[in-house]
């Protein structure tokens, strides 16, 4: 009997109900052309996050993100200085090698899902713990104290 060895790692590759569910809020909230794109929005939007975030909110986070998204945020290990919303665009931009544009709209794509996963008072707890400029990116208005 002839057996396809490949078959075992082309089941580990598919991914769960849920991260497809969350790709194909990102691919319609981004008007993507493909899920791929929308995966690969999710990749890079993910890893930024998960080098910003740490404790308590970036556990949390994982808890409630499908299994291949949580993965993606919890393998980055958490840059010492956070940067504030527009720097954080600016290094995946860099990163992606992408225009600011597209990366600013990749984010938001992003961010829509992952506040639709998130309790929305996860969401207030992480803004919280980010710099200024998060919010906006979470489709949130960005309120400052009054002086």
């Amino acid at each position: 009997m002839i057996t396809d060895v490949r078959a075992p790692l082309e089941h580990e590759d598919s991914y769960s109900t849920a991260y497809e569910q969350m790709l194909e809020k990102v691919r319609y909230e981004g008007a993507y052309p493909t899920r791929e794109r929308a995966d690969e929005a999710v990749r890079l939007v993910l890893s930024g996050l998960g080098r910003q975030l740490t404790g308590d909110e970036r556990v949390d986070l994982a808890d409630c993100l499908p299994l291949e998204a949580a993965r993606v945020l919890t393998a980055q290990i958490p840059d010492t200085q956070p940067l504030i919303g527009w720097a954080f665009v600016k290094d995946l931009a860099a990163r992606s090698g992408a225009s600011l544009a597209t990366t600013r709209w990749d984010t938001g794509s992003v961010f829509a899902a992952v506040a639709a996963h998130a309790d929305p008072d996860l969401i207030t707890r992480i803004l919280h713990q980010l710099p200024t400029g998060y919010a906006l990116l979470f489709g949130r208005a960005q309120l400052t104290p009054s002086t």
